[in-house]
């Protein structure tokens, strides 16, 4: 057992546990599942925990009641899960080891009985690689029924409206924030924290989007101390004027004595990052797609990265410099033209680079079109606005995946655009849809988290289980026109650890949002969307199992894949 994957088999089964940031994905594989196979139960035992606990599905054999709660109320013992994989994403995840128990379920409902069983262990542990690198995400579940479960009455009363009243909005006092925000917003929150705390330390703040009243409030901490806090703050058509936040913003933190730069390069500022200097040597760098704002932090699917490593925050360091002084001095710059690498010496080794490229895209996105062409067996990601981008070279190579043998998910938030068909005529694509109006039983109707978009990542993952994994992230949209004219930057590393955990939240962001898309497309199709139920003998339709073991098809290679 890795410290990021664990495995175990027993008869037909075998389980495979990936650690994610702060779930789990268990997945699967069944070499003689036979016609009477129902399922899997999934029992888990937490840290602390004395006993094991079945894991609860929402979906069951029948509902005599008829009535729709939406819990998640069925043991998998009694409703076994019908798919080969499946994310244990605690409601409130523990520090330490997860056992699990993963049991083939047969027979009928009602007369369950057990079959192979395997045992799994797998530590969500909180860092990614102590002391080198941290990686969050927001929980991005606002639309879901896990929120509806929690805070479905007070949904409407958390985000502000518009987005630019956001400094002066009245949050309510609910930890439905910190559910939201999860663990983007404790490392966001823990590295500005840390910065109030130190008098020896200072702090740099590229933003994009900014309306969270809790961050100016931080920030305005820190510059409680003369000379302890430096801004630069977009200023583009939608941060601009017309009473936007982020003039707000700009104002609060000039009246303290604040040097602020407004700036836009050719484009947009789209940087999301913070700086930390100790006696006036960077020493932290907080950075990624999540912006200092309610959407950014609370609606939207999100990430974010903290390097306690000097040299990589010695570099956003020098792309600030150059930004600060002018923001035509980085686009000129050498710096600008070349990916930076640093080898910590406890950790991956980790590329950055930094826009606009006033040359051309190919240089940062050159490498991320080459490790899709060159994938062997998965591609994964979830890239925001990608679809707008025509020609360049990541949209090139994401087209050149179709009829390609290999297996790929992705997530984009405009429908329409991007459309990536695999062999078996199945999309690997979707698009963002919600239960806004009309639920299948046994769900519940959610909410749409307000206005705007809901997928923000920028991210892209091939071969994570393989020697040659790779990520790439950052503020970038991987986009041409982005890396022609917005400031940026692009982060590659070449590790399964850090590539498991952002393959996984891929997988979650595709699970949750697959049904959605279903059932809008049913929608709009004029039919109405049918009871749910779990898979039985004496069903018409195929027994449950059957599209898995279809050669070359998608949920074949799924299965193969995760759980192999």
């Amino acid at each position: 057992m890795s410290d990021f994957e664990s495995r175990a088999s027993s008869g037909s089964l075998t389980v495979v546990a990936r650690r994610g940031e702060r779930m789990c994905l268990l997945a699967m594989d069944v070499t003689d599942p036979g016609p009477d196979f129902l399922g899997f139960a999934i029992e888990v035992t937490s840290p602390g925990a004395l006993d094991a606990s079945p894991l609860r599905n929402r979906i069951a054999f029948d509902y005599p009641a008829q009535t729709v709660t939406g819990f998640r109320a069925f043991p998998s013992t009694e409703a076994p899960f019908q798919t080969f994989r499946w994310i244990h994403f605690p409601y409130d995840p523990k520090l330490g080891t997860y056992g699990y128990r993963v049991t083939m379920m047969h027979g009928a409902p009602g007369a369950l009985v057990r079959g192979d069983t395997a045992r799994v262990e797998i530590a969500l542990e909180p860092v990614t690689y102590d002391g080198v690198l941290d990686v969050g995400f927001t929980r991005n579940f606002a639309s879901s029924q896990a929120f509806d479960d929690k805070y479905g009455a007070i949904a409407k009363t958390l985000i502000p409206t518009p987005a630019k009243v956001g400094l002066a909005f009245q949050k309510p006092a609910t930890d439905a924030y910190a559910w939201l925000g999860f663990e983007a917003l404790e490392l966001l929150n823990g590295f500005l924290d840390e910065v109030i705390a130190d008098p020896d330390m200072s702090l740099d703040i590229l933003a994009y989007d900014f309306n969270e009243p809790d961050i100016l409030a931080k920030l305005k901490q820190v510059a409680a101390r003369p000379g302890a806090l430096r801004a630069i703050i977009d200023d583009s058509a939608t941060h601009f004027g017309a009473g936007a936040a982020e003039d707000t913003a700009a104002a609060a933190l000039t009246a303290l004595g604040v040097p602020v730069r407004r700036m836009n390069f050719h484009r947009l500022q789209h940087n999301k990052v913070l700086i930390t200097r100790k006696a006036g040597k960077p020493v932290k760098v907080l950075c990624g797609s999540t912006n200092f704002s309610f959407r950014g932090l609370y609606i939207q699917a999100n990430n974010l990265l903290v390097f306690n490593e000097p040299e990589v925050a010695g570099l956003f360091a020098q792309m600030f410099e150059l930004a600060f002084a002018d923001p035509e001095a980085l686009s000129h710059d050498p710096f600008a033209k070349t990916w930076h690498v640093v080898t910590p010496a406890a950790g991956p080794t980790i590329k950055v680079c930094f826009s606009p490229h006033l040359d051309g895209e190919a240089l940062s996105l050159g490498p991320v079109a080459g490790a899709i062409d060159q994938a062997t067996c998965s591609v994964l990601y979830s890239v925001a606005f990608l679809n707008m981008d025509a020609s360049g070279p990541v949209r090139q190579a994401l087209d050149r995946l179709i009829g390609k043998p290999l297996f790929s998910y992705g997530v984009v938030d405009k429908a329409g655009g991007l459309v990536v068909k695999k062999p078996d005529g199945s999309d690997g694509l979707v698009s963002f849809a919600y239960l806004k109006d009309k639920a299948p039983e046994p769900f519940k109707t959610e909410w749409g988290g307000g206005g705007g978009i809901t997928l923000h990542h920028k991210f892209i993952v091939t071969d994570f289980n393989q020697p040659t994994a790779k990520l790439f992230t950052g503020s970038s949209n991987l986009a041409a026109g982005g890396e022609k004219e917005n400031g940026d930057h692009l982060i590659q590393i070449g590790d399964s650890k850090i590539a498991t955990a952002y393959a996984i939240e891929a997988l979650r962001m595709f699970d949750h949002l697959h049904f959605r898309a279903n059932m809008n497309a049913l929608e709009a199709a004029g039919k109405a969307p049918e009871v749910i139920k779990l898979w039985k003998p004496g069903d018409v339709a195929p027994i449950w199992w059957t599209p898995f073991y279809v050669e070359g098809s998608q949920k074949q290679r799924d299965r193969q894949l995760f759980g192999g």
